[in-house]
């Protein structure tokens, strides 16, 4: 049996509860579906199992990850403008210094070039990357096999990051993305935050481990509750929720995932008939394009993004009784938009819109959660074959409900 079909056999019930699972096994999962993970676990844990590859990179990653030190918004050389260093900071990937101006302020706009002055350690961009990887390998890890080395590095680091009060992140993004000479920080640079999804996960999935203390873990939870509540109130928040793009879309998973996380489930519930009304219809029209994506310069790797933010909001939908998954507003659906991209994985000269550089591995995690919700449909199985025995060490050939697109 084939990698794929080793993962996605049929299931009795999508559970919430990942109860009866053999070792460290949480007691909630979100994103990541508990079946298909103890299932996956299962298969890796066989002998010869087709899964090692990726197996064995995510052992590679967490390893590294082991040897991180602990990362802090502290550790920033730039202060952003309430000059607190606790306020994350960073500044919009695509704007660049003015050519025609002696100061170079205000910076320009270059869509899809990214200034590498906005990716170093001055700002937090790159370190809150860092951060989301190393949780998010190292949880896994743990969860595959139980190296409890792997949850005391993830609970040391939840620890920097969310608690102690010397370095802990202020539970705000008003500093994102600022344009210098321009803005102080922009309702945009929530996208930043995405990756607090998987670290969220991940905390769940060290939790049987005893390696965060009952006492940490509520204000780990804490602290989401509280970001939550400054994405749904303040006016970045809002700026960000009402744009017809990925943007929107990642807003709402992450204020759905978080109020979850942070037991606020009437909150998760109510977000997610937001997001249907809101981006189901404004982002995908009737043939399936993703309209605010096409017409970016890489109009192919925002697709793959967007529909990977819709896809882990339709996973919430599955905890929340909102099915995302099979609904149809006016005719605009999700299981279409997933099917534009499958065919032309085998075509990519073909794709009708701007890509500065079509990558089809992009699609695989989209392909392989799209196969598992849509089991009946036949070319999501046959691109999700197709995607993972060309890349047997992909993360996404792991985790199946929780695509992830970078």
């Amino acid at each position: 049996m084939n990698k794929l079909n080793v993962a996605l056999r049929a299931l009795p019930a999508l559970l919430f509860l990942c109860s009866g699972l053999t070792h460290a096994a949480p007691s909630r999962c979100f994103t990541y579906d508990a079946a298909t993970l103890a299932r996956t676990r299962s298969q890796v844990a066989q002998k010869n199992s087709p899964l090692l590859p990726v197996y064995q990179a995510l052992l590679s990653a967490a390893d590294k990850a082991l040897k991180q030190p602990a990362l802090s918004v502290t550790q920033k050389t730039l202060l952003p403008a309430s000059g607190d260093k606790h306020d994350y900071y960073s500044f919009g990937p695509y704007w660049w210094p003015n050519p025609d101006m002696a100061s170079h302020l205000p910076y320009i706009r270059q869509d899809g070039k990214t200034n590498p002055d906005s990716k170093t350690d001055a700002t937090d961009s790159t370190r809150l990357v860092r951060f989301g990887d190393d949780l998010r390998v190292l949880g896994l890890a743990y969860y595959f096999s139980g190296n409890k080395a792997y949850a005391d590095k993830a609970a040391e680091m939840a620890r920097v990051w969310f608690i102690n009060s010397q370095t802990r992140m202020n539970p705000n993004m008003a500093y994102a993305q600022a344009i210098p000479g321009v803005v102080d920080g922009r309702g945009i640079g929530i996208i930043d935050s995405r990756v607090l999804i998987d670290v969220m996960d991940s905390i769940e999935l060290i939790r049987p481990a005893d390696t965060l203390s009952e006492a940490d873990f509520q204000a780990v939870k804490r602290w989401y509750g509280t970001f939550s509540q400054w994405l749904l109130t303040s006016d970045n928040g809002f700026e960000e929720g009402n744009w017809h793009n990925n943007h929107g879309v990642f807003y709402d998973a992450q204020v759905v995932a978080f109020s979850l996380f942070s037991d606020h489930p009437d909150v998760a519930k109510q977000q997610m008939r937001v997001a249907m009304l809101r981006h189901l219809t404004a982002q995908i029209d009737r043939k399936g394009y993703l309209t605010a994506e096409t017409e970016r310069t890489r109009s192919w790797h925002y697709t793959q993004f967007a529909l990977s933010a819709f896809q882990r909001l339709a996973r919430y939908g599955e905890l929340t009784g909102v099915d995302l998954w099979n609904s149809a507003i006016d005719d605009h659906r999700l299981e279409q938009a997933l099917t534009v991209p499958a065919q032309f994985l085998d075509k990519p000269a073909e794709w009708p819109f701007a890509e500065l550089k079509f990558d089809a591995q992009e699609a695989l995690g989209n392909m392989i959660a799209a196969a598992h919700a849509y089991p009946k449909n036949a070319l999501f199985r046959e691109k999700a074959q197709q995607l993972s025995v060309a890349y047997p060490d992909n993360i996404n050939l792991l985790t199946i409900t929780a695509p992830l697109v970078r």
